[in-house]
């Protein structure tokens, strides 16, 4: 089973590498007020998806921590009786 997961973490690091490579060429984000980045397209794309696994990590951590506080309620009131 771990030479299976090996096999396919270096399957998929080899594929985004060759993403990477082949999609080096420089892009220009324009921002507000004249401010610019020029990066590279395969890093201008990772770090659009940290940040949106971030924003997707943060919603769900607020909703959880919000069922937490609920079931805490719940399990005070159910001892409570």
């Amino acid at each position: 089973m771990r030479s299976l997961a090996l096999t396919v973490k270096i399957a998929l690091f080899l594929l985004l590498l060759g993403f990477a490579a082949l999609n080096s060429d420089t892009v220009t984000l324009r921002y507000f007020l004249g401010l610019q980045w020029q990066a590279p397209l395969s890093l201008v794309i990772l770090a659009v998806f940290a940040l949106g696994l971030l924003t997707g990590l943060l919603a769900c951590s607020m909703r959880l921590l919000r069922s937490h506080r609920e079931l805490r309620g719940l399990r005070k009131a159910l001892n409570r009786e």
